[in-house]
């Protein structure tokens, strides 16, 4: 699967330019003309974000800042693409966590350059895309590889037992799983587990997914069932 790069640039024709070299590449290229769009176009699936700083509303600064205070995008490679070409600027621009600054004019060969040089770096290449995976509801989501849970988009710590049998119901939407049934694949390896720590567990989960904890519903005498 090709490497997934989001161009934010208020300059049209730039856009376009940028995303058919790298769909020439072999990169998997899209636009936005501003970081409030960027920002609607789920910007956790993608590889690398080629990033302009003097937009209107949010600028790039801001957006990054956003980007790298939110857990599920902290560590997406920003490769900033400015006029803003001062020593300062740049200096500031890598003090906030960018992998790269390039300033306008610039060569659409020293881009893709940077571009592979960063991805190659990071590691955040089409091999390791599975990371970003989420199984979701809403704005609730798990990410399976990473072992991290978000309820709108605020990381919510949850051991692994919690963890696993959160991820067997709302991969499971609709399907009913009794005591049983979880206890054989949360707990496939003990020799003694009561059907009571299925139920405390639950009660833990619904108290820290807030207003998604009523979607899990128990079946009385049956089981639980995460329901839309």
């Amino acid at each position: 699967m090709a490497e997934k790069i989001l161009i934010v640039d208020d300059e049209e024709t730039l856009c376009e330019v940028l995303r058919f070299n790298l769909e020439a590449e072999g990169y998997e290229a899209e636009i936005a003309y501003s970081a409030e769009q960027a920002l609607s176009m789920s910007p956790e699936n993608y590889s690398l974000i080629l990033l302009d700083i003097m937009m209107d509303g949010i600028s790039g600064i801001q957006m990054a800042n956003i980007l790298k205070g939110n857990p599920l995008t902290a560590n997406i490679p920003i490769i900033f693409c400015t006029a803003k070409s001062s020593e300062e600027d740049m200096v500031h621009g890598l003090h906030i966590g960018a992998d790269d600054y390039i300033t306008k004019p610039y060569s659409i060969r020293n881009v893709l350059a940077r571009v592979q040089a960063v991805l190659r770096r990071t590691g955040n290449s089409s091999d390791t895309n599975a990371d970003h995976e989420s199984v979701s509801y809403k704005g609730l989501k798990l990410f399976p590889n990473r072992k991290i849970c978000l309820v709108d988009n605020n990381e919510v710590k949850l051991p692994r037992k919690e963890f696993e049998i959160l991820l067997t119901l709302l991969s499971n939407r609709g399907k009913l799983f009794s005591r049983e049934d979880l206890l054989h694949r949360i707990w496939p390896d003990e020799v003694i587990v009561l059907n009571r720590v299925v139920d405390v567990n639950i009660t833990r989960i619904r108290q820290k997914i807030g207003e998604y904890g009523k979607n899990i519903v128990t079946r009385p005498g049956y089981g639980y069932v995460f329901v839309e």
